[in-house]
């Protein structure tokens, strides 16, 4: 089970916070901080930059080609350019001091943020906000504004805000620059423009920038380079004295409109302000949302790890063009080249079919919009109808690459097949479309486009089959399937069984076209020569194309000759950070019954999606515990563990489902296998989703509408959604069932401070003495009431209505915890707490694991004084996490440190914020000390003196 490596990122419902600047994951965090609205996507660069940034914003469709090599997207100028220098000093994150820094994106609204004090290198310190976003709104616009605060100082400044037109994609500039130019504005707000055209496609783009100043007087004036336009706002600023610069940018290429130029800058001009455009923003997110969010009560974390996924996929979707798909690592990187792979139609497709459908059917008519670059691919190899790109862009012909670098100079290039051989595609896409005809019942689309599409791809696949003569029957030679450790397979199970399904539903559809649209089926036939005789060769292939199952084991074996291959057992290759195709080499991997991604049980759960088609409780079972320990999981294919979390749940392994699942969630966030630089697994995210809805809650579909059979993790106390079907919304409300069994308890989280030592009196002579010299009133009773709450909490609490700045508020805590620190030099173990270290010691000698879960940042030196560090296998302290208890963050990331699920901890607490802390987590809790203050814990006790296990856990259990 994967856990959250990252102590500095925090996940909590809708925000995702990063509390800690981190160059060397400069660019994973960008991949993982891309904001967007489907039109375009902004990687998380920061606007200022920073040394070996890839700073991407990819319009979708707008490619280009790499002469000789590739065609990829092109990475547009740069809109996010904001600088920012005070007294001649620039403001940069490898440059002066960061004393406080956070990062957000906020899910709900798609805003970025972020908030950093900085002190320059001669001791100028700013506090600087910014936060930005792609509007839901208007697909063309983009914002951002930036709030700077000096500190105990006061300055001259000057910001220059502008488009950078010099981007590049691993060093090639897509981009030549027709034009730019400044206006004054008649309104008195100046701006900035810029006109560009792509080098061989000829696409043009017009960008317009315009930035206003508040809170400073101030002028704004063109301070323009060659190939970036820029504004520049010089003012001068007091301490303490917050000016706010906006940023308003519009984009446009000839993709949408003839005149990009005069497009964006008349709309430029039209604009309302920031805060308008911002709630514009969150009222389309709402809206969004509201169709598509997934609520999980009970566990805050996997809230926010599931709303991610479905965010980027939203990000990423086209709302508004249906000549554009989905590329395989969204609009948020380079990978794959901006690429359109299967992953669209087999992945991500489901979600936006029973939530957004429109999209489903953008994501469709791309399709197509393709199908002659389709044919045209056949034609090339051969074969009739229509073979479908392994990897597509705007015009559906081939733009796989060939070949594939070697990794040492003197190694060779590997051939890369997939363009050949990796043919399933077709009837993914066939299948898409029967899912969305289906689940929609929109007839004229399937009329009018997924008819021809499907029809077309049956004739592809009765030129591609072959006869087999010894076996009488027909074959698929030569292919790969989604187990791309095996190349040049013959009859994978994947493919000819999705074939035979696809010929038998095109069968259908020339019949449902004859009674219900003669005229448009007596076209299609005359276009695609649909004779009787090959139709009537459709319905023999159907009938005798060979699939490898024997009903006797139940197993289907996933290409011929697969049994015979040298088995593994991959428990012998543990630990490894690599895939087992890069421990074995190429060669070795496709010897032996390892796989990449789980063919077999691919295919077993999309039959399963229709009761005609599913093959079954019993084969299910069966094949998952033959091919589930052969599939590498870890380092394979992205997709795995996904399709595996489904595969559980149907076969009851709910805990390996939830974990399964989670380790999917974590592939981008926690970039648990190195390469969520190059951008997003759009086919992950997806695949979350479909794990969520039809392996956790255990949605099956028919006739009569979607029923649910939920198998919630323990600490999902609800999961509510709703799922668009055939013309209407079905709400879901799902919550575990009574007498549902209650989680294992696996391991104990104490807190510190009345639990373990008791440094109460230390806590309140730190503050007694801060008190008395600020002149402020305070006493025992007033700290009573501090148990419990964060040192700035605690401050706030005490100083009331007098107010200070926030460098004050600073330099008194630090002054408290001075006075703190020098009054624990002396503690010692005789400061333990009776009973305290006898209990830790039983409940290890129980097989427990221990976690301290203090919100104090002194923590480990406490427990290094008491002598009792040894005792904990993870600590969690006050650096931990952002926010203190009542969130439920310490006690969380706690539980992560160890392995655990939360719903498996205890967490041993003596204030009421701790308390409810843990409950917020779905954990369990004791509470020490009186019932008035611990009293809704599942457990009280005085204190630890005379605790023992067996009767705690009787009484934690009930």
């Amino acid at each position: 089970m994967s856990t959250p490596v990252d102590p500095h990122l925090l996940y909590q419902d809708w925000l995702l916070t990063e509390t800690q600047f981190a160059p060397d994951q400069l660019n994973y965090k960008e991949t993982v901080f891309t904001i967007g609205n489907g039109y375009l996507g902004t990687r998380g660069s920061l606007e200022e930059g920073y040394p070996g940034s890839n700073s991407v914003t990819l319009i979708n469709g707008v490619y280009d080609d790499v002469p000789i090599f590739f065609t990829e997207l092109a990475n547009c100028p740069n809109w996010l350019p904001l600088t920012i220098s005070v007294e001649g000093e620039a403001f940069r994150l490898d440059r002066g001091e960061l004393v406080s820094y956070q990062r957000q994106l906020d899910l709900k609204q798609g805003l970025l943020s972020r908030k950093l004090r900085w002190r320059s290198p001669k001791g100028k310190t700013l506090d600087i906000a910014c936060e930005r976003f792609a509007s839901q709104a208007d697909q063309h616009v983009l914002a951002l504004r930036c709030q700077i605060t000096p500190v105990g100082c006061e300055g001259d400044f000057k910001v220059q805000a502008g488009i950078d037109g010099t981007p590049e994609n691993d060093g090639f500039n897509h981009w030549a620059i027709l034009d730019q130019g400044h206006d004054a504005g008649g309104d008195g707000v100046p701006s900035v423009w810029l006109h560009a055209r792509t080098r061989k496609s000829r696409i043009e783009l017009g960008m317009a920038a315009k930035l206003t100043l508040a809170g400073a007087e101030g002028k704004i004036q063109d301070a323009s380079v060659a190939e970036a336009p820029i504004l520049a706002a010089a003012f001068h600023a007091a301490d303490n004295q917050t000016v706010t610069l906006e940023k308003t940018v519009t984009v446009l290429t000839s993709r949408e409109v003839p005149n990009p130029l005069a497009t964006a800058r008349e709309k430029l001009a039209s604009l309302p302000p920031y805060s308008e455009l911002l709630a514009a923003q969150e009222r389309a997110w709402a809206e969004i949302w509201q169709k598509s969010d997934i609520e999980i009560e009970g566990n805050s974390q996997s809230q926010l790890m599931l709303r991610y996924n479905l965010f980027q996929l939203l990000i990423a979707a086209p709302r508004h063009d249906d000549r554009v798909s989905i590329p395989a690592k969204t609009l948020s990187g380079l990978g794959y080249r901006g690429h359109i792979f299967w992953d669209t139609d087999f992945f991500t497709f489901p979600f936006f079919i029973h939530t957004q459908p429109e999209i489903a059917r953008n994501l469709l008519s791309y399709r197509y919009h393709t199908l002659e670059g389709a044919r045209r691919k056949a034609a090339h190899y051969g074969y009739r109808g229509a073979m479908y790109a392994w990897e597509s862009a705007s015009t559906g012909d081939d733009v796989t690459p060939r070949w594939g670098l070697a990794e040492h100079p003197y190694g060779e290039d590997v051939s890369i097949r997939c363009s050949t051989r990796e043919i399933h595609i077709s009837s993914v896409v066939a299948h898409a479309i029967w899912w969305y005809w289906h689940s929609t019942q929109d007839d004229a689309w399937m009329r009018d486009c997924g008819a021809e599409i499907v029809l077309d791809t049956a004739l592809f696949w009765s030129s591609r089959v072959e006869y087999d003569v010894k076996r009488e029957c027909w074959s698929i030679l030569g292919v790969i399937g989604p187990d791309e450790y095996h190349d040049d397979v013959n009859n994978s199970a994947f493919t000819n069984r999705l074939v035979q399904w696809h010929l038998e539903k095109a069968l259908q559809i020339y019949d449902w076209l004859g009674q219900n649209f003669p005229e448009k089926a007596v076209q299609l036939t005359e276009k695609l020569q649909l004779t009787v005789k090959r139709r009537r060769r459709w319905q023999d292939i159907v009938e005798h194309l060979w699939f490898p199952y024997d009903p006797e084991t139940g197993l289907i074996e996933q290409f011929d000759g697969f049994f015979k291959l040298q088995d593994i057992d991959l428990s012998q290759y543990e630990p490894r950070t690599s895939s087992m195709q890069a421990i074995l080499g190429i060669e070795g991997a496709n010897q032996r019954q390892v796989l990449k991604q789980p063919d077999v049980l691919m295919l077993l759960y999309i039959m399963g999606l229709s009761p005609e088609t599913d093959y079954g409780a019993e084969v299910l079972k069966k094949n998952w515990d033959y091919y589930g320990p052969r599939t590498d999981l870890t380092y394979g294919s992205s997709l795995g563990p996904a399709i595996h979390g489904l595969v559980a749940a149907d076969v009851g392994e709910e805990e390996k489902s939830y974990q399964y699942v989670r380790l999917a969630a974590l592939v981008d966030l926690e970039d648990n296998r190195g390469n969520a630089a190059h951008g997003i697994h759009a086919a992950s995210c997806g695949n979350i989703w479909q794990a969520v809805i039809f392996g956790v809650a255990g949605v099956k579909f028919s006739e009569s509408g979607p029923t649910a059979n939920p198998q919630l993790p323990p600490t999902w106390k609800r999961l509510k959604f709703k799922l668009h079907w055939r013309g209407q919304w079905h709400d879901f409300d799902l919550q575990p069932a009574v007498g549902s069994t209650k989680p294992e308890i696996r391991g104990f989280v104490f807190d510190l401070d009345g639990v373990i030592t008791d440094t109460a009196e230390y806590h309140y002579q730190a503050w007694q003495k801060l008190a008395d010299e600020e002149g402020l009133p305070f006493d025992r009773q007033q700290n009573e009431a501090l148990r419990g709450v964060s040192r700035r909490e605690s401050l706030l609490r005490i100083v009331g209505d007098r107010q200070y700045s926030e460098a004050q508020i600073q330099e008194m805590m630090e002054r408290k915890n001075r006075y703190y620190l020098e009054l624990i030099q002396n503690i010692s173990p005789t400061d333990l707490l009776p009973g305290a270290m006898a209990f830790i010691e039983e409940l290890r000698a129980a097989g427990l694991k221990i976690a301290l879960g203090s919100g104090s940042k002194n923590a480990r030196t406490i427990i290094d004084s008491l002598g009792i560090a040894n005792l904990f296998d993870a600590i969690a302290d006050g650096y931990s996490v952002q926010r203190s208890k009542p969130a439920p963050d310490l006690f969380l990331y706690a539980s992560q440190l160890l392995g655990l699920n939360a719903a498996q901890c205890v967490v041993v607490e003596d204030s009421a914020a701790g308390i409810e802390a843990a409950r917020a987590g779905g954990m369990y809790s004791l509470g020490l000390g009186p019932a008035a203050r611990v009293g809704a814990a599942d457990a009280v006790l005085p204190g630890l003196e005379g605790a023992h296990w067996a009767p705690l856990k009787t009484a934690l259990s009930r």
